[in-house]
């Protein structure tokens, strides 16, 4: 019976960490990690380095975009917020 109980709860950990990252982008600037919130569930940019990329590059890619990425440069200070309105409307369909 315990042996059981322990493989069901190893799968509900295992799935909740499948979850997790279909769920998250992970952000790395640096060595420091961010997280924001996908807008559905995918594995596509589940893990990003901004650290040595330009706004404008990081800014070009519609699923960071529309998971909030402007406002997490926007923290970071790595632009403005007339700058993010500048770029993203650049990209925006």
């Amino acid at each position: 019976m315990g042996a059981r109980l322990k493989q069901y709860l190893w799968i509900a950990v295992l799935a909740g960490a499948a979850y997790f990252v279909l769920n998250n982008h992970i952000i790395f600037d640096g060595k420091q990690p961010y997280l924001l919130k996908k807008s559905s569930l995918h594995l596509h940019y589940t893990f990003y380095s901004i650290s040595k990329k330009k706004p404008e590059t990081v800014l070009q890619i519609d699923m960071l975009r529309k998971a909030g990425i402007g406002d997490l440069l926007v923290k970071l200070g790595r632009i403005n917020e007339e700058e993010k309105s500048r770029i993203e409307s650049k990209y925006e369909y």
